[in-house]
């Protein structure tokens, strides 16, 4: 990649670092991710309107640089690349009530559309469809998913009957918050994720809070006093309150994992902490459920709830 990177971008550098979907180098005193991209030219026209309109409003998010052909992407045999050099302190922790803060930023326009994900019920299923089709073919011999998988995918399918029931008797409203949201949260949340466009999405306020509040838990932190933080700091309409809850059910936190099993890219043993917390995080789930209950009417989930 190194000799693609000068070659493209007028550079003379000297070292890089490898990894599965980057190779980072620093430069003059700069930082910079040759980075895969695995989006549409639409969606890049949307983001690079996004990375202008944030930087009006001073936040530092990272570039996207034209190659020597007056180009945003580089082709490298059959993929897409693309160049973002770092403006902020990468290692720099992004925390939950700079998040809160961070979403109100921008909102959803009619000419940012193509970013705007909010069919969740039809992209899990989808997903859900595609892991079961996997296991099949692939996991005879991940013992420790076999074990595990059902539970989560019955969790999967609770969320998405709850989203699709909600979506049924309420429906968003246009008073239902659209605003800069990302693919993936991660924990700790730093500028390296956080600020990284090829991650920006419009959806719902909660997707992100939920995102961060799931994998906060599974780093042993007090996520339930977070989740109390932001309901007290935050009024959202009865839409926005039940979805929350929906994206607190859905376990994106073991399917994460489970697709790196899958790609090789991790051992399956990974997975044994969260299968292990399964008792503490419905005891979570539980909490969540009457704390999201007094500010607004919660459709209840009888399996979870059954011993109250």
């Amino acid at each position: 990649m190194k000799d693609i990177i000068n070659y493209y971008y007028n550079f003379d550098v000297l070292e890089v670092s490898e990894n599965q979907n980057y190779t980072s180098f620093n430069y003059h005193g700069d930082e910079f991710y040759f980075a895969f991209f695995n989006r549409t030219e639409e969606e890049l026209n949307d983001i690079l309107e996004i990375i202008k309109e944030l930087k009006e409003k001073g936040i530092k998010v990272h570039d996207i640089i034209i190659n020597r052909e007056g180009r945003y992407l580089t082709k490298v045999g059959e993929l897409y690349y693309l160049l973002l050099k770092l403006n902020a302190n990468k290692d720099e922790e992004v925390n939950f009530i700079m998040m809160v803060e961070y979403l109100n930023k921008l909102k959803l326009n009619n000419a940012q559309s193509k970013l705007y994900r909010n069919n969740w019920g039809l992209l899990w299923s989808k997903k859900i469809d595609y892991f079961e089709y996997q296991i099949k073919e692939l996991g005879k011999d991940k013992s420790i998913i076999l074990d595990s998988f059902s539970y989560f995918v019955g969790l999967a399918e609770n969320a998405i009957s709850y989203v699709n029931k909600i979506n049924r008797l309420i429906g968003l409203r246009e008073n239902d918050a659209i605003t800069l949201s990302h693919r993936r949260i991660f924990y700790p949340n730093t500028n390296l994720n956080y600020l990284n466009p090829l991650s920006f999405i419009f959806d719902l306020e909660v997707r992100d809070i939920a995102g961060y509040l799931k994998i906060e838990f599974f780093k042993g932190e007090d996520s339930f006093l977070d989740l109390k933080t932001y309901l007290k700091i935050k009024t959202l309409t009865p839409y926005s309150y039940h979805m929350l809850y929906a994206r607190l059910l859905y376990p994106s936190y073991y399917f994460d994992l489970y697709e790196e099993v899958m790609n090789n890219d991790l051992d399956e043993e990974a997975l044994i902490p969260i299968i292990n917390q399964i008792p503490d995080y419905e005891n979570f789930l539980k909490k969540a459920y009457w704390e999201i209950s007094k500010y607004t009417n919660l459709e209840r989930i009888d399996w979870l709830l059954k011993e109250d």
